[in-house]
């Protein structure tokens, strides 16, 4: 799940860079893509990977 928040954080940081918006310093490009490698760090790591049942 992680994994997807990821690709969709790394689309909206390109979309925010190739179209040159002007955003504020809290949603700039940079932190948009470094949201999406955090998110993608932890999909990595094992959190938030799905589901499991615990018996």
């Amino acid at each position: 799940m992680l994994g997807i928040v990821a690709a969709v954080l790394f689309f909206v940081s390109f979309l925010i860079n190739a179209a040159d918006i002007s955003t504020n310093d809290a949603f700039s490009s940079t932190n948009v893509m470094l949201l999406g490698l955090t998110a993608l760090a932890l999909h990595v790591a094992g959190i938030g990977a799905g589901w499991t049942r615990r018996r």
